[in-house]
């Protein structure tokens, strides 16, 4: 068996990578540095050089050097926090996303559907775990609410509480996505039966985590055939995909939306807002309601951000071509 097999080769990359020059060699990336990376190949890890790529890319190599990028099949981005359109790829061709959402902290609603909306924008399957469930008291009917069609597990690392359960909803590579001590690194440990991911408390002052984990890196699991990817903790997640990655995190006020009198109801004050009736009749929360406002503005400025830097590096281009032709026609010019 090659040590590709442990990394989630399958039929898929194999065809994608039949497409490219059999002079190279394929390989996942398992760590990134800057301007370097660790890959594994059918002969184990390598070093290798090369930019623009992220953990969980599938790539081929030549002499230890990056040749090529295979199309990605999902990945999970956020936006830029600052005013510029620019992202920050976490990870890439992941399957399943785990929310982590830690039982002895504050619970935080709004930042839970923030991360399943980044985890459907990804093109992957969020999953929401419960960590340390025997240190705390998080409501999971709450977190239930806030995570309509997703799959949520109560665990605890410690006792290995609800692993077994949480395992049987994780498919392919898996990425662990959440805020500074949550409870990441030690649910990945779980997952793999081992220290392998360091670990460590939270602050006493404030509850919030320390940054255990400085590198996102794929491990396999030894016997469950599933791949793991442990992410450092984010303190802010832009959003930007599509409102469809909004509308599946807040799917029970999509299906509530297509009810309204109105195909273009904006749910403020328009007449036969089934949305705003929800909300009247408690079967829907205010707060719910405008954290999905939020974000359907969020991603929708963090579009329009995008869409504004691609026409200007479009203009570019056009202006370098037409430069260069300009020179063409004037060296042709001088050769007459």
């Amino acid at each position: 068996m090659s040590p590709l097999d442990h990394y989630g080769l399958d039929q898929h990359w194999l065809t994608e990578f039949e497409k490219l020059s059999r002079k190279t060699i394929l390989a996942r990336v398992v760590r990134v540095d800057r301007g370097e990376f660790d890959a594994i190949t059918d002969s184990g890890i390598v070093r290798a050089t090369g930019t623009g790529i992220c953990t969980g890319d599938w790539v081929t190599l030549d002499s230890f050097r990056l040749v090529a990028t295979l199309p990605r099949q999902t990945a999970i981005e956020r936006a830029s926090a600052g005013t510029t359109s620019d992202t920050q790829v976490l990870g890439a061709n992941v399957d399943t996303v785990v929310v982590t959402v830690a039982s002895d902290t504050a619970l935080d609603l709004g930042r839970v559907e923030r991360y399943i909306t980044l985890a459907w924008g990804s093109g992957a399957v969020p999953v929401v775990a419960i960590t340390k469930a025997d240190s705390g008291s998080v409501n999971e009917e709450l977190v239930l609410e806030a995570a309509p069609g997703v799959t949520v597990c109560s665990t605890s690392a410690l006792s290995d509480g609800g692993i077994d359960s949480l395992t049987a909803h994780l498919h392919g590579t898996i990425a662990l996505i959440g805020p500074s001590g949550s409870g990441k690194s030690t649910l990945g440990n779980a997952l793999l039966g081992g220290s392998v991911f360091a670990t460590g408390a939270t602050r006493s002052a404030d509850s919030k985590g320390r940054h255990t984990t400085a590198h996102r890196e794929l491990v396999p699991t030894p016997s469950s055939g599933l791949v793991l990817l442990d992410t450092p903790g984010l303190r802010s997640v832009g959003v930007q995909g599509s409102e469809d990655a909004v509308a599946s995190a807040f799917s029970d006020i999509d299906e509530l939306a297509a009810t309204c009198r109105f195909g273009d109801c904006a749910h403020e004050r328009e007449p036969g807002c089934a949305v705003l009736a929800a909300v009247d009749a408690g079967e829907l929360t205010e707060r719910r309601l405008g954290n999905y406002r939020k974000l359907l503005r969020e991603n929708a400025w963090a579009t329009s951000r995008h869409d504004a830097r691609a026409r200007r590096e479009k203009l570019r281009e056009y202006k370098q071509i037409s430069k260069s032709l300009r020179q063409k026609y004037a060296a042709d010019g001088r050769t007459r």
